[in-house]
């Protein structure tokens, strides 16, 4: 029997969560991607506290020209910014079930080139 697509998703999402987690040293960067927007958080899974957090609907990202994708690249490079500004270097990424491609991919490339390692 076919999945439909949100259960494709939550099945992948499952397997990827299975393996990883965030702790405050190293928190998990994870993705939301809806039609029109794309939002990220740096969740610390043991305190289960969101440290972090960027999305194409804040203030200075929302009122730039662009494409969804030129977009997911300014939330990248604004959550390098605010997890410096944190004290954060480094997280696990966490795509939450999506193709690494497109959006999600030009978000993670933005966050890396901004200085987050993962």
């Amino acid at each position: 029997m076919a999945f439909s697509k949100i259960e494709r998703r939550r099945k992948i999402k499952m397997r990827v969560r299975s393996k990883i987690s965030g702790t405050a040293e190293r928190p998990r960067m994870t993705v939301y991607r809806s039609n029109k927007q794309i939002s990220v958080q740096l969740i610390d899974d043991i305190a289960g506290k969101t440290l972090a957090a960027s999305s194409s609907l804040a203030k200075e990202i929302a009122d730039q020209n662009g494409n969804k994708s030129e977009k997911a690249a300014m939330v990248g490079k604004n959550i390098a910014e605010v997890a410096a500004k944190a004290g954060i270097t480094s997280v696990v990424f966490d795509r939450n079930g999506y193709l690494y491609h497109g959006r999600v991919k030009q978000l993670a490339d933005a966050a890396r080139e901004a200085g987050l390692k993962f």
